[in-house]
């Protein structure tokens, strides 16, 4: 940020001689002098409001500013923080026929002693009742909110809650959809986009910016017409970049139209709005790897795996190819790998191009030494 002339270059010496320069000459102001000595203290001072000056214009321009004074200046413009999100899936209870499992029933993740994992907590939403199978599939709801709920099928085994009759749970799929309170860079992009791009009467900013404003959802691309006139189709992306789970959707339809062309929602009366979950692409790797000196395959692997990822994050509504020249970069920018050579994205050599609505998210990762 740039700083005005009188904050420019301020430092304790430079005050307390501009001070001293305001002292008669026939005044002793050598260092450690009675004058020198009164004036020191007041050169700190004022030393410290110049960077407190500072730091107020910072707070005060969206571009440099953070945390609640963002959330202060969005909104200015009515562009609130997205809460954090509590992730949703469903569990299996097994146990005795006829045994009542209360909504509200917690379960649980185990903790890791190795990794200072703690356990993760979920609760069952509704009443269930074990059938004459010996089970019952119950949804469930992470405890607290954020990306931490999003566990892998089978990680939840724990009856944090006794329930007598009940002998196991489980999750077989993963649950999915929690999110953190968005953050300061994602805030600031909405607010960008409110300021720079104002919606109007439902044009394409307007779609664009009721998407994002509904929690979970970290990217939207806007389709007019696309089944004839008065037709808009709306496609989110979790944030992660990822198609969302069915809740994340379906709270973006009610938020924007919940009934066609009814007008009760955000978008105007007249205009049928479908909102659907991005398409995920697969982007699959093939290479053969030279490797530097004491690598190991399997970290190495990982490492692509972590940048190609992070690449394809980007590209998220916003570039619609994978370069194929992109995934050699980050190959070679990674120390632990010399060279490379039979490199294929999606079997071939080209940039892999994406349809409207599709997002590339990434496949498999095959790498030979």
């Amino acid at each position: 940020m740039s700083l005005p002339d009188y904050l420019n270059g301020l430092t304790e010496d430079i005050i307390r001689l501009r001070m001293l320069e305001r002292v008669p000459s026939d005044v002793d102001k050598a260092e450690g002098s009675f004058i020198w000595d009164s004036l020191s203290p007041v050169a700190f001072e004022l030393y410290g409001a110049s960077l407190w000056a500072q730091e107020v214009l910072r707070r005060g321009f969206a571009s440099t500013t953070f945390g609640e004074y963002l959330d202060l200046r969005c909104e200015e413009r009515g562009v609130a923080r997205r809460p954090a999100v509590k992730a949703t899936g469903q569990a299996r209870v097994t146990g005795a026929a006829g045994t009542v499992v209360p909504a509200g029933t917690r379960l649980a993740t185990p903790a890791d002693a190795v990794t200072a994992s703690p356990s993760i907590e979920f609760e069952t939403m509704e009443n269930g009742m074990v059938g004459e199978l010996g089970s019952v599939i119950v949804p469930i709801t992470a405890v607290d909110a954020g990306s931490s709920g999003n566990v892998p099928a089978g990680s939840i085994n724990v009856l944090v809650d006794a329930v007598a009759g009940v002998t196991g749970v489980t999750n077989s799929s993963d649950t999915v959809g929690g999110a953190e309170a968005e953050s300061d860079e994602s805030l600031l992009a909405r607010y960008l986009v409110k300021v720079r791009q104002p919606g109007t009467s439902g044009n394409k900013a307007d779609y664009l910016q009721w998407a994002l404003e509904v929690p979970g959802v970290g990217g939207a691309l806007v389709q007019p017409l696309w089944n004839g006139p008065g037709t808009v189709k709306v496609y989110v992306v979790d944030t992660e970049k990822r198609a969302p789970g069915a809740a994340v959707v379906d709270a973006v339809q009610a938020y924007i139209s919940p009934s066609p062309g009814l007008g009760e929602g955000k978008a105007p009366i007249g205009a049928t709005v479908t909102v659907a979950a991005a398409v995920e692409v697969p982007i699959n790797i093939s290479v053969k790897l030279t490797l530097a000196s004491g690598a190991n395959l399997s970290d190495v692997r990982g490492a692509i795996e972590s940048g190609v990822r992070a690449y394809l994050k980007q590209l998220a509504f916003a570039e619609p190819v994978v370069r194929y020249s992109r995934i050699a970069a980050i190959l070679l920018d990674l120390p632990s790998i010399v060279d490379y050579s039979n490199l294929t994205v999606n079997g071939g050599e080209n940039n892999v191009e994406m349809q409207v609505g599709q997002v590339a998210v990434l496949g498999t990762v095959s790498v030979n030494g």
